[in-house]
């Protein structure tokens, strides 16, 4: 994209983190704003701000999981300013713990904000990116959307499938103006994991290692970066590119990484029983 002040851009889950940071430094670069999140006392804090830097912005509440609440944004983001030049799929929310410990809710919720919503909202808006001269569609999505990660399976295959679908539609949509970049961190000092829901065998949520988190400044920074570039794929932390680096060229050493680890904590007191040892135990 030649140039972002002007535009219109959409940014999901806009009141904390990554969102909110990305949506200041749009509003720096001139950006008009149109911002959704589903803690209205937060959004309002980050539209207050977005505003101190002189552009118009827009701030609604929106439970990404609800379709319809969806529906009724983009129909208000229409009628409002006619279109959209820029949407940032960033809302996403996690759960830590073993998959066969997570229940079903948890999965419908966290594929529903992570990955239907921002497949509706490309949906929805794709003939109003089109009709632009220019336009982006930024994915949020982590490392765990490029390299497989333990305890946080759900996570991950929505981010995979959100990696996915960015990539199908730069493939589609580059010849007609649209680009698409699937921005991949890695940990951020967010409160991504202390918010997350965690299964019965986790005491505390997991916290990672503070030297290991990026600012979402520092992400933010990258994402307008990635927009004006027109880059596709964007892993941003050192470690987290050589991790990928390592999927790609030695997944073998990946993986037997991950089997000694698991022989190093020795077995498994969560491990499911089979069929024959239920019946040997009774």
């Amino acid at each position: 994209m030649r140039q972002i002040r002007g535009k219109t851009a959409l940014v999901t889950g806009a009141a904390s983190g990554i969102g909110r940071a990305i949506a200041l430094r749009l509003a720096e670069e001139g950006a008009r704003l149109y911002l959704l999140d589903v803690n209205p006392v937060a959004l309002a804090s980050a539209v207050g701000e977005a505003k101190a830097r002189g552009v118009d912005v827009v701030g609604r509440h929106c439970d990404l999981s609800q379709p319809a609440q969806i529906s009724a944004a983009v129909g208000h983001l229409l009628d409002q300013w006619g279109g959209v030049d820029v949407l940032v799929n960033n809302a996403g929310i996690t759960y830590y713990g073993r998959t066969h410990k997570m229940a079903a809710e948890h999965w419908d919720q966290l594929l529903a904000i992570n990955l239907q919503a921002p497949i509706q909202l490309i949906r929805e808006l794709l003939p109003t990116l089109l009709s632009r001269d220019e336009a982006h569609i930024l994915n949020v999505a982590s490392i765990c959307g490029l390299v497989g990660m333990s305890r946080v399976a759900a996570y991950t295959t929505s981010k995979f499938a959100l990696v996915g679908l960015s990539e199908t539609l730069r493939a589609e949509y580059s010849r007609q103006g649209i680009g698409v970049t699937a921005l991949c961190p890695g940990l951020v000092d967010t409160n991504l994991f202390a918010a997350a829901p965690r299964g019965t065998d986790i005491n505390e949520n997991k916290q990672p290692p503070r030297w290991l988190l990026a600012t979402p400044e520092t992400i933010a920074n990258r994402a307008v970066r990635a927009i004006y570039k027109n880059h596709g794929i964007v892993v941003v932390q050192p470690y987290a590119r050589l991790t990928y680096l390592v999927k790609r060229w030695a997944p073998g050493l990946l993986d037997l990484g991950n089997r000694l680890r698991r022989r190093k904590q020795g077995p498994d007191k969560h491990r499911v029983a089979k069929p024959e040892e239920k019946r040997r135990a009774a």
